[in-house]
């Protein structure tokens, strides 16, 4: 379907890689592929017990007293789809379509994070024609779900100290600096008792979502917090015992779906309530969010449900804990220094499982944010696990290969490259605290609405940025 796409090698690769399952957990078929695409190209390779790749190319010769360049990318991809999408994250691939110079998924996220990355810089590998130093491609797995890859991989034998990332979403624009973060757990138990009567099922849909770190500070409606305020507006009025709420699959997404089901001993109180919140809440994300949408039914039902102190405690500890940014940056204008977002939320029979991913470019803001929910956690009787912390990416005062990169881009396309920090987490923050010396850049084409099944890639982006890759390895050798 992309044959038509420039350079042909990399949608080629791209195609054959989104036909590949590929979710955060279950990357071994993308593992393969690069193993054998290595293998097939005669280049030197290696894998670990975490899935992680390490393919080498030799410089072009003649450049072989050229500093090594690590090109960079992860293997696996949000995993977010449509409620009436069939795709199976786990054995199936993608379905692509062409539309204009945008490339999509049907009904599901496209994995253009990072899988455009995987493309880039396989077709490099395989072309013989190009002028460069020695390349080692690291591609890892699970970066989306905490970096678990990267820190993982053992390190020790990376050659490169020049690392150019390709994990950014926007053409012309270098990152050189993000934030550290952490995934942030909480298990509430609950004790369920024999209930019957009214049953009011909520449906909240048609948020924007979109990235944890990227677009936090768009103040979009995160759907498990929008939940737990409707719980507390209902239970304002009127007696309200929960029964489940659930939003969201990743915790570096902002949910843009929840459900919640609850019995309520007053229905026309309920009901005055649930008209009003929704009157307050579409209003408050008119801008947005302008798709938010509240439905819900009533109906007779005897099913277990918490008592009206356990959905207290409950949604008290939802709200209690801060969600979305809590500090900008005083040093960079527009820069969001610390935010959380509460990604995943689940009932079961016997616990409330809330996730957050938690981040800051402040490692002591990062620390006192998680010390809060902590406290905040113990307080409500809940249990709290801290996993996939990883630390910031700080900025180099000097950096020859920032300057070589920028210079690039000013000969290529005569116009000043624009350079900034960002509030996501890049994996070039564990490999410079891993490898003495070590100079990133971050870099991509451009998408739209990453970890969102309106996902999309452009082509001309594409081919450009491919271009421009090429010719920064081109300058450095």
């Amino acid at each position: 379907m992309l044959e038509h796409c420039t350079p042909r090698e990399v949608f080629s690769i791209f195609e054959e890689f989104c036909a590949l399952p590929h979710p955060s957990r279950n990357t071994k078929a993308a593992t393969d592929y690069c193993v054998r695409f290595a293998k097939a190209h005669g280049l030197a390779y290696r894998t670990d017990e975490a899935g992680n790749v390490i393919i080498r190319k030799p410089a072009t010769p003649g450049k072989e007293t050229a500093p090594t360049v690590i090109l960079q990318g992860h293997l696996d991809m949000v995993a977010e789809k449509e409620p009436d999408c069939p795709i199976n994250f786990d054995t199936d691939g993608l379905s692509l379509f062409l539309d204009g110079d945008l490339i999509g998924a049907h009904g599901t996220t496209l994995g253009g994070d990072d899988g455009v990355a995987v493309a880039m810089v396989l077709a490099i590998l395989a072309d013989t024609t190009l002028s460069h130093p020695a390349i080692e491609a690291v591609f890892t797995t699970d970066e989306e779900i905490g970096m678990l890859g990267a820190e993982a991989m053992d390190m020790s034998d990376l050659l490169g100290r020049y690392m150019i990332n390709i994990d950014s979403e926007e053409e012309g624009i270098l990152t050189v600096s993000c934030a550290g973060g952490a995934q942030a757990d909480i298990h509430l138990p609950v004790c369920r008792e024999a209930a019957s009567g009214h049953v009011v099922s909520v449906l909240l849909d048609g948020m924007s979502g979109g990235h944890s770190g990227a677009e936090i500070h768009k103040n979009r409606a995160n759907a498990d917090r929008v939940a737990a305020m409707l719980l507390a507006a209902v239970g304002a009025v009127c007696g309200v015992r929960l029964i489940a709420i659930e939003g969201g699959t990743k915790d570096n997404a902002i949910p843009c779906r929840a459900t919640c089901r609850f019995y309520v001993d007053d229905v026309a109180a309920a009901e005055a309530a649930i008209g009003a919140f929704r009157e307050t809440i579409q209003a408050t994300y008119a801008e947005s969010d302008p798709g938010l949408t509240l439905t819900y039914e009533i109906r007779e039902e005897n099913t277990p449900a918490l008592t009206e102190e356990g959905t207290r405690v409950l949604q008290s500890l939802l709200l209690d804990i801060p969600c979305g940014v809590q500090k900008m940056s005083t040093d960079i204008p527009g820069l969001v220094q610390t935010s959380l977002n509460l990604g995943i939320l689940t009932t079961s029979d016997t616990d409330m499982h809330a996730v957050y991913s938690v981040r800051s470019s402040v490692g002591e803001e990062k620390r006192e944010l998680l010390a809060r929910m902590r406290a905040l956690a113990m307080a409500a009787g809940a249990s709290f696990a801290v996993e996939g912390e990883y630390p910031a990416w700080e900025y180099k005062k000097v950096s020859p290969l920032r300057d070589t990169v920028v210079d690039t881009y000013r000969r290529l396309y005569g116009r000043e490259m624009k350079v900034e920090a960002i509030h996501a987490g890049l994996e070039c923050g564990l490999f410079s605290d891993r490898i003495p010396g070590l100079e990133c850049v971050s870099l991509g084409p451009n998408m739209q609405d990453i970890h969102t099944t309106r996902e999309r890639l452009s082509v001309s982006s594409v081919r450009r940025t491919y271009e421009f890759v090429c010719a920064i390895l081109a300058s450095i050798a």
